[in-house]
């Protein structure tokens, strides 16, 4: 059962060329990860670490994607129970099951300064909500995330380091890893 979630801030290498989940995967067996497996082609990973930390995988999964692709980019990862405690945290249930594309949490490396939330929400729209659960960034929106101003807040230069994801992506994740164990 895979025990660990990385997921890559870029998988844009130039404007002609975008990381494939075959090498991605191949990437990670290469560094003597185990049972890994690639959802959509957004650089999103499950696999075995064996005793590694997390920042031991980081590090070793950022500097085989420099080598591989001659660039370097962030890489997020949980640990499976720290990934389901994500997914049991979403603060928006149900706009999630209206529509999970417009569900979208930051995940982050290190957890969104205090405060971070207050900043937010005076930046939302009408109808756009914002949460931060467990140190990440949780946003739902009326329409499309890319139409809206707060998508911008939420990047790497405001925020750290981190992610995003929308709940479709987080959940099949989730399901990917297997049930919690404990």
């Amino acid at each position: 059962m895979p025990s660990h979630v990385a997921l890559l801030y870029s998988i844009v290498i130039s404007p002609t060329r975008r990381v494939v989940m075959s090498e991605l995967k191949a990437m990670a067996e290469a560094e003597g990860f185990g049972a890994v497996a690639t959802l959509v082609a957004t650089g999103n990973l499950v696999f075995e670490a064996g005793d590694r930390t997390v920042p031991q995988i980081e590090t070793a999964l950022e500097a085989a994607f420099a080598r591989t692709y001659g660039k370097g980019v962030d890489i997020v990862v949980r640990e499976a129970d720290a990934w389901h405690a994500l997914v049991a945290g979403n603060p928006f249930p149900a706009e999630s099951e209206a529509d999970g594309s417009r569900v979208v949490v930051r995940v982050m490396r290190k957890s969104v300064e205090a405060g971070t939330e207050a900043r937010l929400q005076g930046i939302l729209s009408e109808g756009e909500r914002v949460a931060v659960i467990g140190g990440d960034v949780w946003a739902a929106f009326p329409a499309r995330p890319s139409a809206s101003r707060l998508l911008s807040a939420l990047s790497s230069k405001k925020l750290g380091i981190g992610t995003a994801r929308n709940w479709n992506t987080v959940r099949r994740l989730g399901e990917m890893l297997g049930p919690t164990i404990g």
